[in-house]
């Protein structure tokens, strides 16, 4: 079993897991490329070769979060109309108010960035629209406002009406969110007690508490928190054995989680008092190693677990 590096550099850079299968991740660039496409043809028709290469810089950012992202909170149609139309309307009279100001282009980007806070719509790809609306040259500066019409609104509509017919093809990845699907189980047929003891409320509360804009809705957190109550259900086992080689998770969440490997032992691990040692390969307190009879192992250890698709996973 190959253990799970996560080097300073990794720690330090955030590198998160990647739980999308092979099929998901060529369906999301396939869509993009298709949306690409349209808004490509439509940004050269009214902008000419240089501007319009400008223009659909800011259009595939927005692809990236249609079909690499398509139920993220920065991805509904709300935050991608919204977010590009308030920007470029910025960008469009900064310009106008400052033109060939060095600062205008700051200026422009960080206006947009507080009016998506306080409308609602955080679109990153709305400071590209804010920032090409400055910087796009004699072309992009001599439409004015039109700019907003054609062709920003034109190319969101391109992307909107892809990302819809697209989505819409796969049950799990319908756009907009509200419109996926996910199949229903024996466990989820009802709601679980767990679930029953947070309410969108307490999800909201908690979301506000932190302080910073998060990529997910309250309705999202409940239905991940859904699944993997269910994945417990199906996944709990009573009793499993300690053995040389295998891996354990405590199966806590947040800083507190951690995944050891025991390295060594008696060849048969039954006693209580058999002594183990061990080494932390992943969470907290990575790459400690340290010793502990099997009855202490027994109580940190939550359930066996084994690396697959680049997370740890329960071991079968």
């Amino acid at each position: 079993m190959p253990e799970r590096k996560e080097s300073m550099i990794t720690q330090l850079l955030s590198i998160g897991e990647n739980t999308t299968s092979h099929v998901e991740k060529l369906i999301s660039g396939l869509g993009a490329m298709l949306s690409l496409l349209s808004v490509y043809y439509v940004s050269h028709l009214y902008l000419g070769e240089q501007s319009g290469a400008l223009m659909v810089a800011s259009m595939g950012a927005t692809a990236v979060l249609l079909f690499a992202v398509p139920h993220g909170a920065l991805s509904q149609p709300w935050a991608v109309l919204a977010g590009h139309l308030i920007s470029g309307t910025i960008g469009v009279a900064c310009q106008q108010l400052l033109p060939d100001n060095p600062l205008t282009p700051a200026l422009a980007v960080g206006l947009a960035v507080a009016a998506m806070h306080y409308c609602r719509c955080i679109h990153p790809p709305g400071g590209a629209t804010a920032l090409t609306a400055v910087i796009g040259g004699d072309a992009v500066h001599a439409l004015g406002f039109t700019y907003l019409l054609t062709p920003v609104l034109i190319n969101l509509m391109c992307m909107l009406s892809v990302a819809c017919l697209f989505n819409g093809l796969f049950p799990w990845r319908r756009y907009p969110a509200v419109l996926s699907v996910r199949p229903v189980t024996k466990q989820t047929q009802g709601k679980n007690k767990q679930s029953s003891m947070l309410s969108h409320e307490d999800l909201a509360a908690a979301m506000e508490q932190v302080n910073s804009y998060v990529d997910v809705t309250s309705e999202e957190l409940a239905e991940l928190f859904d699944l993997a109550v269910e994945h417990a259900t199906r996944s709990a086992q009573k009793d499993f054995e300690i053995s040389v080689g295998c891996y354990y998770s405590n199966g806590l969440l947040g800083d507190r989680w951690a995944v050891r490997e025991v390295l060594d032992g008696p060849d048969v691990i039954r006693s209580a008092r058999d002594c183990l040692v061990y080494k932390t390969v992943a969470g907290a307190g990575s790459y400690e190693t340290g010793s502990c009879t099997l009855a202490e192992f027994l109580e940190w250890a939550g359930f066996p677990v084994e690396f697959s698709n680049e997370r740890w996973v329960r071991s079968h």
